[in-house]
């Protein structure tokens, strides 16, 4: 069973300290000098009811819908008229991550939206000629095409990983469409810039699978052996995770959408500056590299053992403007978070929806 371990919690004053103070400071990025920390053993009461990871293996049907560029799979639980709640997976990761979540979300009454991004599952692109791109910003324009496809004008959004990353982007750029966040190893959203300043040799190692993607071998390695390179990631980022084949396998079978390899290469060369983005969104991306703050409510969640690269939570505190929140999760929690410890996860939804 897993606990939160801490809690940090930052108010308006507090944060123009730290700003005030990292400025002063210039050699720590993004405010490195650390923050106010408010500490807490108990976790927050949300009424939600205990459940064991793993307590589920299906959503039942999915269902299809067409939503800008794309006919979306998603899946959907709880009541139709409850406040919406869309939770977003990441690489390499699907639905399955909110395999638990979604029925505890539901049971209290939210009504939660689990989709397939772009290249995985049963999402698919409506057009043959439409660029595989996977750039950050056009992954949020999808979510949000969804949500107009949907007629759900704000939601409470719940993330990591990729959709950690996406869901930041809309709280950022159209805040008036998030009513909170749940963010996974905080604030992701980045620049082609900022991939281009190197990083220290035991950082760069970590992101050995970007180096890697950067080559025709890497997207040939990535096509051909994509299950096993999951499950190598999936170990190395949640090293005490005891995911068994079943678990793994129900995921595995959405890496075998036709564009699934070339949203991810492009994804990862779009980082490193090596493919080119659309210029469709070239404006969006010059209002992300100037790393706007989000001003909605949120909570940022970290697992005590996450063996993906992350920041630290005072490295991005200070991006996040409204009232915030971080939790860690102990009990051997790596980065697929809201599938080892659903009921935390779950909890932090209910808490930033009710702020």
């Amino acid at each position: 069973m897993t606990k939160i371990d801490g809690a940090e919690r930052i108010d308006h004053q507090r944060r123009q300290l730290v700003r005030a103070a990292a400025v002063a400071a210039a050699a720590a990025p993004l405010g490195m000098m650390g923050m106010a920390r408010a500490e807490s053993n108990a976790p927050r009461s949300t009424a939600l009811p205990d459940i064991k990871p793993g307590t589920h293996t299906s959503f039942g049907s999915l269902k299809q819908i067409d939503a800008g560029l794309l006919n979306v799979g998603y899946a959907e639980a709880g009541p139709p008229n409850g406040a919406p709640v869309i939770l977003l997976h990441g690489w390499p990761y699907d639905i399955y991550s909110f395999v638990d979540v979604a029925p505890l979300l539901a049971g209290a009454g939210y009504r939660v939206i689990v989709p397939y991004l772009r290249g995985y599952g049963t999402t698919r692109f409506l057009s043959d000629d439409t660029v595989r791109n996977g750039q950050q910003a056009v992954v949020a324009v999808d979510i949000v095409a969804l949500m107009d496809a949907l007629k759900i004008e704000k939601a409470v959004f719940g993330a990591f990983d990729w959709g950690a990353r996406t869901a930041n982007i809309i709280a950022a750029l159209w805040p008036e469409r998030c009513g909170g966040m749940v963010s996974v190893s905080g604030y992701l959203i980045g620049s082609q810039e900022a991939g281009k300043v190197p990083l220290r040799p035991t950082a760069e190692l970590q992101w050995w699978y970007q180096y890697y993607f950067a080559t025709e071998r890497g997207r040939e390695g990535y096509d051909k052996n994509r299950h096993d390179f999951a499950k190598l990631i999936w170990h190395l980022a949640s090293p005490e995770w005891n995911f068994n084949d079943a678990t793994f396998d129900r995921t595995a079978a959405s890496f075998d959408n036709p564009d699934h390899v070339a949203v991810v290469i492009h994804n990862y060369r779009w980082r490193l500056g090596l493919a080119q983005g659309e210029q469709k969104y070239d404006d969006l991306e010059k209002r992300l590299s100037g790393f706007p703050a989000i001003i909605v409510p949120t909570i940022t969640m970290e697992g005590d053992v996450n063996g993906a690269p992350h920041a630290e939570p005072a490295a991005y505190a200070m991006k996040f403007t409204g009232k915030y929140e971080h939790r860690t999760v102990s009990g051997g929690i790596g980065h697929n978070l809201p599938q080892e410890a659903p009921h935390a996860f779950a909890e932090a939804i209910v808490s930033v929806a009710n702020s």
